[in-house]
Order: C-alpha cells, then structure tokens, then sequence
C-alpha cells in the first residue's frame, strides 16, 4: 500500500515557521517591499530565533518589511545589494554592529541561482578591481579579468506569490517575482505564503512560474498592508 504524501499546506505562519533557530539563514524574495512575505516576517518578529543572516536584495525600507526584524536587533549579518532607504540597517552598519556584505544586485541573482542549481560558483566580471572583489579568485579569460562568486544557500526562503496550489505549484505577480523562484531553489526549506491558495489543477502549466517540487510548506496569507515605499501621485488637471 503506498502512504499518502505529507501535505505541504499549513494553516499559518507561525505553523509553517515553527522550527525557525537561532542563527539560521533566511532568503527573502521579492523586490524591495513589494512581494514581501509579510506573515512571515511578522512571525520572525514574534518568535525569539536571533542572529540571523539574511539574504535579500535589501533587508527592508523605509522601516518596514525586514527592518522590523533589524529594529528587533535579530539580524547578525546581511547579504544584500542595497541599502539606501533603510536607515535601520546604515546605522547598525555605521555603528559595527551588524555585519554587511554589499553584493552587485545582478551577481546575488546570480549567486541565489547557483546554490538553487548545484553550480560551485562563477566567474563575472562585475566587481573587478572594487572592494566587491578583495580577497576572491580572479581568472583572466579571453583577455578579460573575471572574479570568482561563491553560490548562496539558505536553511530557509520566505517568499510570496500571487496563486500557489497545496503541491506549492507558484504563480508570481510582476515584479514581486524577483529573486523569489531562485530562492525557493536555494533554500533547505521554502515557506510560501499566497495570496489565493487554489485547488490542485486549477493552476494552468504556462502559468506556474515555480513548480511546487521546490516549496516545502505553502499557507494562506491574510491581511496584507502591501506599503508603498514612494507615493508618487500628479495634482489633477484643472478645469
């Protein structure tokens, strides 16, 4: 008699977050607040699990997203390729209290990826001759200098999709798809939260940008803020 496979879907993020420990590393998709994965950031905040590596394009702006986990001095070190926007991490950054390593937006996509695929790092030439490429291998290829990037892996990705079904099978709206797929890859375990979670089958095969072999827990998600970091709006024409 074969056993009816473990179901993926959780009833919260605290649920799916249960095991979450001190010092774990933790992707965390999407593109500066948008597509954060606010439950489970919420549910970071909540438990005690501190000094944490975080890996993301920026860790949060504006204090909100992943600074309230900075703000909670939860974060030992962060893995990201910006932080303007975010006095919380310049100011840890300024003062030596967190650790900060600065890497070319398209060289973390890259290093995400490689961890997600099994690749033993790659050669760019992003980052030659800066501080981005002190202390790593160079190779000179076809007369062009090329630093070697190590690959990124996480014991955990926190990501958010649009539409995912109870296999983890991810549809991603715009640019909240950023990093998110390469994460869920490169992570031990990848916690989704959805916006709609939709019955198996529902998802067309064009439409699923992730496959759900690489998510190991989905659940609902619920009462989104989704802030907007810059509002930006023109005065009404007259008459």
């Amino acid at each position: 008699m074969s056993k009816q496979p473990k179901s993926k879907v959780f009833p919260d993020a605290a649920a799916a977050l249960h095991d979450v420990f001190d010092g774990a590393a933790i992707m965390s998709g999407g593109f500066g607040l948008c597509g954060n994965a606010e439950n489970c950031i919420a549910e970071l905040a909540r438990r005690d699990a501190r000094r944490l590596t975080i890996i993301s394009n920026n860790c949060g702006n504006a204090g909100k997203g992943l600074a309230i986990l900075l703000q909670q001095r939860k974060v030992a070190k962060v893995i990201g390729s910006f932080i303007g926007g975010n006095p919380d991490l310049q100011a840890q950054m300024l003062a030596g209290e967190i650790e900060v390593e600065l890497c070319p937006q398209g060289t973390l996509a890259e290093r995400i990826r490689a961890g997600g695929v099994g690749l033993g790092g790659f050669f760019t030439p992003t980052g030659v001759g800066t501080v981005v490429a002190e202390g790593k291998e160079t190779r000179v290829i076809d007369g062009r200098t090329y630093v070697l990037e190590a690959p990124l892996k996480a014991d955990f990705a926190i990501i958010r999709a649009e539409y995912g079904d109870p296999f983890g099978n991810l549809r991603f709206k715009g640019t909240a798809r950023n990093f998110s797929p390469q994460m869920a890859m490169a992570a031990r375990t990848a916690v989704v939260e959805v916006d709609h979670l939709v019955p198996l089958g529902e998802l067309s095969g064009d439409d699923i940008h992730l496959p759900g072999v690489f998510v190991q827990r989905i659940f609902q998600g619920r009462d989104y803020e989704d802030a907007i970091e810059y509002r930006t709006t023109r005065p009404r024409p007259e008459g």
